[in-house]
Order: structure tokens, then C-alpha cells, then sequence
């Protein structure tokens, strides 16, 4: 599972013509998906997620999670997050989960997620997508499960 998460003072997905999710102060993720994500990818990056002190404090320093700030969290499929540049000019999309394994995946997270954050919104999974936000600092993590899991240092 790979993520990039921005700070944001708001966030709004539409697809369709239509908001599928948005948010208020709290962090946009977009999330790629891959073969291999189960419930302890899950619970890792549901911890990091929610638990990055990326918002600041009286102090100015940034000491504070969005579950500390009460935020919201809108969670965007993303499978573009796996994509293999390293030949030619066109990237292969290859590397992620096949799309029917990753919508089930996807889903599953968004379950796991939901049962322990209050508020989780998300874009539509296979939608042409439409994201608006203002973000803020700008503050952008990136977090791939691999990396986090023991696999390869970053």
C-alpha cells in the first residue's frame, strides 16, 4: 500500500458530477494498492494515518495528529501511486494490484479504517475523480507498507 497524505484545510472529491466525500481541516490520502495489503498493512497505516503529528500546536510546532484536531480524513484510490517510470516516457501501471483485487482491498481498508476514526470519506473507486483543496503549509508524507512493514530502508 502506498500513500500520500497532504495536510489540508479542506478537501473535496467529486465524481460524476457530484461530491462523493469531503472534508474540513484534516489530510487528503491518496492510496495505491497492491497484491500483498492485508489487515496488518491495515492496521500500520491506519496507526501512521491517524497518528502523524503533522498539525501544529499553540506553539506552532507540529506536535498534533488529526485524530488530536478532531479532522477528517478523506481517503482517495489512487492506482497511478504504483506506477514504474523508470523505461521510456509512458509509466506502466503494472506494479499495483489488479483492479478487481484492489476495489476489494480498497473497501476493506476503508472498513478497517472507519471501525477506529470517526471520520473517513472517501473518493469512488474505477471514477474519473475531480479532487479541490486548499493545502496547508504545504505538509506531504509519503508512506508505502513495504518500507514500513521491515522491508527495504527509505
Amino acid at each position: 500500500m502506498r500513500a500520500v497524505i497532504q495536510r489540508v484545510k479542506y478537501a473535496e472529491v467529486e465524481a460524476y458530477g457530484k461530491t462523493a466525500g469531503s472534508i474540513g481541516s484534516g489530510v487528503l490520502v491518496l492510496l495505491g494498492i497492491n497484491t500483498g495489503d492485508d489487515e496488518a498493512v491495515f492496521s500500520k497505516m491506519t496507526d501512521k494515518i491517524t497518528n502523524l503529528r503533522i498539525f501544529e500546536d499553540e506553539k506552532g510546532k507540529m506536535n498534533l495528529s488529526v485524530s488530536d484536531i478532531k479532522g477528517g480524513i478523506l481517503i482517495v484510490p489512487n492506482f497511478t501511486l504504483y506506477s514504474d517510470c523508470r523505461h521510456g516516457r509512458r509509466p506502466d501501471f503494472v506494479g499495483g494490484a489488479p483492479p478487481e483485487k484492489a476495489e476489494k482491498i480498497f473497501n476493506d481498508f476503508i472498513d478497517y479504517i472507519g471501525r477506529r476514526f470517526p471520520n473517513v470519506q472517501t473518493g469512488i473507486f474505477r471514477a474519473d475523480m475531480q479532487i479541490r483543496l486548499q493545502n496547508d503549509g504545504p505538509v506531504t508524507i509519503i508512506l508505502d507498507s513495504e518500507l514500513l512493514m521491515g522491508g527495504k530502508k527509505q
